[in-house]
Parts: C-alpha cells; structure tokens; sequence
C-alpha cells in the first residue's frame, strides 16, 4: 500500500487525516507535522507500537494501518515578536547569533532528502520580484488546455513562493517536491535503500523556467511574448558555415541561459561566455551528402531583464561511467557588461540608454566630468530599476549565486547566496538563511573543494524614468 491514512494526537489537537506516503522515509512524514503543527523534525517524537518513529526508518517494517491514531510530542518553536528595542544590524551581533533571521528576510527551505539542487533553485528564483508577481496572480482556473501537470506544478510554484513571502520559520516544500518528481521522473531516481538521489540543480532550473514559461503568459488577449521570455529569454542568431564546403546558414533561437564553456584558457566570465558563443559540431552538409564539421558563431539580439550564466562544470567521465567535476577557478564580477557579445544593431540601440545612465551615475556620484561604464560600477546606494519598459543597456548587477560543493554532480551540496532588495547577502543552506558580506560573493570562484558558483544571476540595469 503506497498510502496510509492516520490520526496525530498533539497536545489538545487532533489531526484526523493526514496522508502517510510510505515510499518516503519517515522523514517527510515528520515535514508534513512541521507545516501542521509548528513542531521542527528534530523535536518531533512519534510513538509507533510502543517506540519511536526514527527518521531513516522502514515503514513496511512498523506495520502502520489504516486510521490508527499516532501520538507526537514536542514543542513548537515560538513566533517572532515585534522588535522592542531600536533597529540591531546582524554585522553588530555576536558571531554566534549572526545566522538568526531578521524580520524581513526570506525563509529557508528545508531538506526532504537530497533536496539541495531544488531548495537552491527556489531561493534563486524567488528572489525576482516580477517572478513573484507573475505567480501571485496565476490562478487555479487558469485551464489545463497545454498540459496538467504544468498547471499543477504552477501552482504549487506560486503557493511555495507565498509561503516563503509570510513565513517567519524553515518551509518545507513537500507538494512541489512531489509534483516535480511526478511531471519530471529523472528527479524521482532512487538509490538502492529507497532514498531519493542528489540531482543536478541547473537541470532543475531549467526544468522549472521552462515549465512556468508554458502557463505565465500575459492575461490580455494580445498576442505577446510570454512573461518568462521577458524576464530570462535571450535571443541568439548564430552563423553556421561548413567547413569543407563554406556553404553558410542561418538560424535563430531562444535561449534562457548563457554558458560559460570551462577551458585552460578560461580564467574569467568573458573569456568563458566567449567561448560558449562560438561552437565545432557535425551536421549534414546538403552538398556533401554526409555528416560534415561545421562552425558556429551566435550573437545576441535581444536581452532579458535577468541574465542567467551557467558554469558549465560537468561533464561523463568514460572510465568513471559518472559526472565529474571542473574545478578550475574561473572569476565572475559583480557588474557584468555584455555589450560585446551583442549583434551591431542592438549594440546601436544600447548606446541611448547607455550613455543617459552614465549620465545619471556621474550626477548622483557628484562627478562633473564623464565616467566611462568599465571605470566601474555605481554607488551602491543607487536604485536602479528595472521594468519590462525599462531600456536595456547591457549591464548587469549579480543579484543571485547557486553553488555547488563537491567532486560530483551526483553528489555534493547545492547552496544558494541572495542578495536582499535592502543590498544585504544571504546564504540560504536549505533552512538556514546566514547573512553574508558581499566582498565573499565573488570569492565562490572555484580553484578547490570549496563552494563553487554553478549558477550566476544578473539584474539589468536601465536607466531610472526623469
């Protein structure tokens, strides 16, 4: 029986049907008392036939049935109260207290297991304000005309993302793990005891991304581009040419992400972006008649409010037969200008907003004379908005990391680090937000066994309305 239903007895509360799924460990069914009772998974004791419920425990083995009553005892943890004293920052805080949560701060995710790569992924993202707005208003009558499962998992997206907005404690995340797993099976792999398996989370973005690009589509009955495209959608054109025959085509594409391809030469973002826009593979020549080496050689043509950059650090190591990891220690900044990546047309129409924004920055830093954009970038007091109307320039702010620590895409630990809209870092490790100095943001570079960024996020910056 794959499901069990039971009682909980907690305290004065009773809990008549909570759903036991006897494929997880215990574990997860301690989660679902958590959002019921407030109770944390390592304060939980369960009492089953006399013992206690253990977290890696066999469900088979302690013959659970069908509307049995289970007792749990344990306290939940206290809710936040209103500051009663003046305004204390974390950096004045003893060292020991610096990973408590300032009222304000987003909520951590906890583990169900191997979760990492998805907890990561959902600090990420949850960190766009436009993101957060396009789901809020998704709605369950929104249809399942395209695809169920992306409706379902839609909305469990917007449901977690509203439980990390008004939540003062760790989320668990069960009904989107479990609708992930479901929509996509590669997530549900197990190991040989039945536990879920590490993933890799930039296949987990990507999954996601696409996903709500699928259901978060303008309300209006214009026919546009779809609201994830706006937000994370890069348009390439690239020029394939083979090389036997210097026949040329070319194509156009879509892409939500940039990579950047890991080398000996590759010390910087740049150089590694570079590289991932130009390519070798083998296609079918029409002159030839045959499979044929030809080059590629891609622009870009349109940009996004919110670049994402991919290290590409994995790759299948023959002898191994498993993922293995590229260590080398490849720098990223924390303003990145692509403007040279870009095709001459949109490099033309970069150059209004480009030069109003030196313009606004020299102003609000006091400076009579010019400063050029790679002088560095603005004060970090500025607020510089982004909109979907906002004029992009081709600078971007980072505003989100997600790293990986380990040898191995199948193993490790995914971390995400966020900045906060008052400009202050957070480290979420699964469900523990830890403040963080940005001058160590970019020191997640690689070169060692340390946290190492797999993912980067960058904010546009435009130009504010006068």
């Amino acid at each position: 029986m794959p499901s069990v239903t039971v009682s909980v007895k907690w305290q004065k509360e009773l809990f008549p049907s909570v759903e036991i799924d006897t494929e997880q460990p215990p574990y997860v069914f301690k989660c679902q008392l958590f959002d019921l009772t407030g109770v944390p998974p390592d304060r939980q004791k369960i009492m089953v036939k006399g013992g206690l419920l253990k977290d890696d425990g066999d469900w088979s083995k302690l013959a659970v049935k069908e509307g049995q009553r289970l007792m749990m005892m344990g306290t939940a943890e206290e809710a936040p109260k209103a500051p009663e004293k003046s305004t204390l920052f974390v950096e004045d805080l003893p060292e020991n207290e610096q990973g408590v949560i300032e009222q304000g701060f987003t909520a951590g995710l906890m583990n169900l297991g191997n979760t990492c790569y998805m907890n990561s992924t959902i600090q990420c993202l949850h960190s766009v304000p436009e993101l957060r707005s396009a789901l809020k208003s998704y709605s369950a009558g929104a249809g399942t005309d395209m695809d169920p499962s992306s409706h379902t998992l839609t909305l469990a997206a917007r449901d977690l993302f509203g439980e990390l907005d008004s939540s003062h404690r760790a989320v668990a995340p069960l009904r989107f793990w479990t609708l992930l797993r479901s929509k996509f099976p590669q997530f549900a792999q197990q190991a040989n005891n039945g536990a879920y398996m590490q993933q890799d989370a930039e296949e987990c973005w990507t999954q996601l991304v696409y996903t709500l690009s699928q259901r978060l589509r303008p309300s209006s009955g214009e026919t546009r581009e779809a609201t994830l495209k706006n937000l994370f959608g890069v348009d390439i054109s690239s020029r394939i040419k083979c090389a036997e025959t210097e026949e040329e085509t070319e194509e156009a594409e879509t892409v939500y992400s940039l990579k950047c391809h890991i080398s000996q030469d590759v010390n910087h973002l740049n150089e590694g972006l570079k590289q991932g826009l130009k390519s070798e593979l083998e296609k079918t020549s029409p002159s030839l008649g045959r499979s044929a080496v030809h080059s590629k050689e891609s622009v870009i043509t349109r940009l996004p409010q919110y670049l994402t950059v991919q290290f590409v650090r994995f790759f299948w190591k023959r002898e191994t037969k498993q993922k293995a990891k590229i260590l080398r220690k490849v720098d990223y900044p924390l303003v990145l200008d692509v403007m040279g990546f870009c095709s001459e047309d949109l490099k033309n129409e970069l150059k209004a907003p480009r030069e109003l924004l030196r313009e606004q920055e020299d102003r609000e830093a006091g400076l009579k004379g010019k400063r050029k954009i790679e002088d560095g970038p603005a004060p970090s007091s500025m607020d510089w908005s982004t909109t979907e109307q906002g004029s992009p320039t081709g600078i971007y702010d980072l505003v989100a990391v997600l790293t990986h620590k380990g040898r191995s895409a199948d193993s490790g630990h995914y971390v995400a680090w966020v900045k906060q809209e008052n400009g202050k870092w957070i480290e979420f490790d699964d469900d523990r937000p830890i403040p963080q100095r940005e001058e160590d943001i970019t020191k997640l570079s690689g070169g060692g066994d340390w946290h190492t960024a797999y993912i980067c996020l960058y904010k546009s910056r435009v130009p504010k309305k006068e």
